[in-house]
């Protein structure tokens, strides 16, 4: 498959460690995995704000304690943020009303305790990517960049603890390492997901970058259809809808580089139906 074209679409000066992103009505709302921030930046204004998730909410916060916001996903008129779930202290979970800006958090502890359950899971094993909600149903997209984990996907129904299931998802490997989910968005009956090879056992320590993959998921069947390598030495975190049209998907990507720096880059991908 040659049918994409990836570029460097802007930079946004504010952000350091950009995780996941979300366009809506010309407005790119961003997340980082090392800020309880929430970023909104307007392209054509190139405006950036930023409101805060929490008290004294920061940024560049350590690794010990950080958030580690890693999923933002929409529902309605509610943005839908997640913590990963790889320590304890990255189990919130956020939504805030688009039209009325009220802002809610709730601890997920008990949750990602059964979806470490229903997965078979340890405590360091859990480490959740990438969120899409459809259809009444949350798919929670787990990372298993751990030692002995396992890439698939968490299917929620209707928001409720009871019924869940975990699918386990095997991914092309990049030099003899499995990429493993880094984010999923649901475009029409297709899932397109990020994965990333990184040289690490460990959903705590990052290590060796060895590149990306985009991948075409069937949504009913989660039978991955299509791969692409689009870069042998980034690690892309977040992918969001821009524009569609009858021939032609436009995504935008955000990369986490492992960096302090207050620097965001973003990337347009075009990508041929």
């Amino acid at each position: 498959m040659e049918n994409f074209k990836l570029t460097n679409f802007f930079t946004i000066k504010g952000i350091a460690a950009p995780s996941g992103l979300l366009y809506t009505q010309n407005v790119l709302f961003i997340i980082s995995d090392s800020s309880n921030f929430l970023y909104q930046y307007d392209i054509d204004k190139k405006l950036l704000l930023k409101f805060p998730l929490v008290k004294e909410a920061k940024e560049n916060i350590e690794k010990a304690e950080k958030p580690d916001l890693e999923s933002i996903t929409q529902h309605g008129n509610q943005l839908i943020i997640l913590g990963s779930g790889s320590t304890q202290k990255r189990n919130t979970m956020f939504t805030l009303d688009l039209g009325t800006d009220a802002l809610q958090s709730q601890d997920l502890s008990a949750l990602y305790g059964k979806l470490k359950t229903v997965g078979s899971f340890t405590d360091d094993q859990l480490n959740i990517e990438g969120a899409i909600y459809a259809y009444q149903t949350m798919l929670l997209f787990q990372r298993g960049n751990s030692k002995n984990s396992q890439n698939g996907i968490f299917i929620i129904p209707n928001n409720q603890e009871d019924g869940i299931r975990f699918v386990p998802i095997s991914l092309p490997t990049l030099d003899d390492i499995e990429t493993t989910f880094t984010d999923a968005i649901l475009v029409n009956d297709k899932i397109y997901f990020l994965a990333c090879a990184e040289n690490t056992t460990s959903t705590y320590e990052d290590g060796e970058v060895l590149g990306t993959i985009l991948g075409v998921m069937h949504a009913p069947t989660f039978e991955i259809i299509d791969v692409q390598l689009l870069s042998e030495h980034q690690k892309f975190e977040g992918i969001t809808l821009y524009k569609e049209s009858e021939t032609e998907l436009e995504f935008l990507l955000c990369e986490d580089n492992d960096t302090e720096t207050s620097e965001a880059t973003i990337y347009k991908l075009n990508f041929q139906k």
